[in-house]
């Protein structure tokens, strides 16, 4: 009964130790896409930028030529200021959602 009884804390312990290895393994490997997610944050971020900035200089500069070729009394720069600004701020809206998607689907197949 003793050596039963020793086999099956042997057998439960392999277990153990594989379930304790298997959750390791899944840890660093999630550490892993964490710093490499820092890096890739830090570019997110200036690409969210440029994705609004671009647009707005954009505009400013139709706007000043319109401006400048058809004299009103309305300002050009500042309304096509604004339609790139709300143009960039969707574009960034679009592409933080997409990078979240991409991060999320990551993570998920990290877990498998």
């Amino acid at each position: 009964m003793n050596n039963i009884s020793t086999r099956e804390n042997t057998v439960t312990e392999s277990r153990f130790s594989a379930e304790i290895a298997a959750k390791a393994a899944l840890k660093m490997k999630a550490r892993r896409i964490h710093a490499a997610s820092v890096w890739s944050g830090l570019g997110v971020t200036g690409m969210i930028g440029w994705s609004v900035a671009a647009p707005m200089l954009i505009g400013i500069a139709l706007g000043r030529w319109i401006d400048g070729k058809h004299w009103s009394n309305h300002s050009w720069t500042l309304a096509l200021l604004g339609v790139g600004l709300v143009l960039g701020c969707v574009n960034a809206w679009h592409w933080v959602v997409k990078e979240d998607r991409e991060q999320r689907m990551e993570l998920e197949e990290a877990g498998d």
